[in-house]
């Protein structure tokens, strides 16, 4: 039976998702130094705990979403490892690429910490823009639409009948106002992510990823920009290097994990929203959530 484990972003977390991976090994050292490298208290903030002052202290801040996801999410790999638990292949989406990359021991958890770190405040940085989810549509009618409008790009391609449009407030809107759907809905984030208004944060993000040595994947990675399956480090950091200006194929992800014959769907971290879109995408895939300890039989 083939297994893939795949890495859910942002619009996973939720309050309280870290006391689920508490009693984890190593969980509160991992805590610990996230709260070292970020300067504020990230277990607190991820009970809702957190007071007022000049340090973000929202979850929902990327700035605190990023490396909160990343710690709990890679809490859960470990404890995998520990049990002898192996992948076909690994995937994440948005900044789940970090988490899968982790998985397949091609950084370190330090590492991967620093890397979301810098990734979230680069984004925090990079404002203005906007980015709504559009539902039901005709592909054809969408891309038209896309390609014939200036300033807006799909950030997130998740399915057949669900993407993410990133752009120009004025853009998005107008593609959202022209298209046929069944829905469009704006998200209520700080800048147009996936696109290519975020290059100046990608050029940032891009100079410290040179400065990070990566190690061959132990199992095949399927990345954002191209989700086909990699082990080579130098080829997984340069797909990393694009990912914050182009969109998160995950359509295609799926498409690519059925090719290679995965019948069972891990989804490490809180939510199951890459198991609802897999449920629609994949007829016959086994779907299995794993967000804490419990769902790990401790």
């Amino acid at each position: 039976m083939s297994i893939a484990w795949v890495f859910p972003g942002q619009g996973s977390q939720k309050v309280g998702m870290a006391d689920a991976v508490l009693s984890l090994p190593g969980a509160e050292e991992r805590f610990a130094l996230a709260s070292r490298l970020l300067g504020r208290d990230l277990l607190a903030i991820c009970r809702g705990e957190a007071g007022d002052g000049d340090d973000p202290v929202d979850l929902n801040d990327t700035r605190n979403t990023q490396p909160a996801l990343f710690v709990v999410e890679s809490l859960i790999v470990d404890e995998l490892r520990r049990q002898g638990r192996e992948p076909a292949l690994v995937a994440g989406h948005s900044l789940g690429e970090l988490v899968a990359l982790y998985a397949a021991g091609v950084f370190d958890a330090d590492t991967g910490l620093e890397l979301m770190q810098r990734r979230s405040e680069l984004m925090a940085g990079a404002g203005g823009g906007a980015m709504a989810a559009v539902i039901g549509f005709e592909r054809s009618q969408l891309d038209e639409l896309v390609n014939a409008t200036e300033g807006v790009v799909i950030a997130n391609d998740n399915s057949a009948a669900q993407v993410v449009l990133s752009g120009t407030a004025d853009a998005v809107a107008a593609v959202g106002d022209a298209l046929t759907c069944k829905r469009v809905i704006p998200l209520a984030v700080s800048g147009a992510f996936h696109s290519p208004f975020m290059q100046d944060a990608a050029d940032a993000f891009s100079q410290h990823l040179n400065d990070l040595a990566f190690e061959d994947a132990r199992v095949p990675v399927l990345s954002n920009t191209d989700p086909t399956p990699c082990v080579d480090a130098v080829e997984l950091k340069r797909r990393l290097h694009r990912q914050m200006i182009t969109g998160v194929r995950w359509r295609e992800t799926m498409l690519a994990m059925g090719e290679a014959g995965v019948e069972t769907l891990v989804e490490v971290g809180p939510g199951a929203v890459l198991s609802g879109l897999a449920k629609r995408a994949m007829p016959g895939i086994t779907l299995s959530q794993l967000a804490g300890a419990d769902d790990l039989g401790l």
